[in-house]
């Protein structure tokens, strides 16, 4: 397996598992602590920890991540994300979001600043180069959009279908995608092995890429026409919050795969 796809995996789980939890400063009023594991055709490739802490309207979420298992015969890196923002009534709105990745030597880096649900400022290191074939991204593109991380993370009255019931509008700083969500099942987590055992919502997902992508990418290609893309969603005690359990998306050298394996 191409050591270009352990990078795509350790940047794409960054991201999905960053809108899982944990916690984490001396003033927060909530605080929790998240670790997942990626995998690649059952194969593990990382290792995700997640904190977040919530503060009256506030949160602040940090994120690691570092490959792991067989993937570091064929390659290394880590990732870091830190997403902040506010609290709304269907979840977190980011008002600040930077992802950076390590893989060979090489870093890379992405800022993004929101207000009010629009982008005001972004900047990649190092920078994109100039190609003819990447969709342009407008100002249009730009508002009415979340970061990938803070837009994963749902609030709903309870458990069930409505929570699947959404559209989430993404700029990474690079990239303008949208998510369209729609409910496929309640199901029962019952693995010791992970960090929950309960009910579950299962909702299916699609990719709609708006700007920021190449015309040329098979991946983007094959993102917009997968139709194996879902999540799970489970509840955290004690909140009207709802976080990812499981994420699966579906590739040509296997399922992608995100779980969560302990909750504190």
């Amino acid at each position: 397996m191409p050591v270009r796809v352990f990078r795509t995996a350790l940047a794409t789980m960054v991201l999905l598992a960053g809108s899982a939890l944990g916690g984490a400063t001396a003033h927060a009023q909530d605080l929790r602590h998240a670790s997942y594991v990626a995998s690649i055709g059952g194969i593990n490739v990382a290792n995700v920890n997640i904190r977040l802490a919530i503060e009256g309207a506030g949160y602040q979420l940090d994120l690691s991540a570092d490959v792991a298992g067989l993937a570091q015969i064929v390659a290394r890196g880590s990732g870091a994300v830190n997403s902040g923002g506010r609290i709304t009534q269907r979840g977190l709105a980011s008002d600040r979001f930077f992802l950076e990745t390590r893989s060979q030597g090489e870093r890379f880096a992405v800022e993004a600043s929101y207000s009010g649900g629009n982008t005001t400022n972004y900047a990649v290191t190092p920078g994109l180069t100039e190609d003819a074939g990447r969709v342009p991204v407008t100002a249009a593109h730009r508002r009415g959009v979340n970061d990938p991380l803070a837009a994963f993370i749902l609030r709903g009255s309870a458990l069930d279908g409505s929570l699947c019931d959404r559209q989430m509008n993404i700029f990474t700083g690079i990239e303008r995608f949208d998510i369209d969500m729609a409910f496929a099942e309640m199901q029962q987590a019952t693995s010791a092995r992970t960090g929950y055992q309960g009910p579950v919502v299962l909702c299916n997902m699609r990719y709609r890429p708006v700007s920021g992508h190449f015309t040329h990418s098979e991946i983007t290609r094959y993102l917009a026409e997968s139709q194996k893309m879902a999540i799970w969603y489970a509840p955290l005690a004690g909140t009207d919050f709802f976080i990812p359990y499981r994420v699966l998306m579906g590739t040509r050298y296997g399922d992608l795969s995100l779980v969560l394996t302990s909750l504190e």
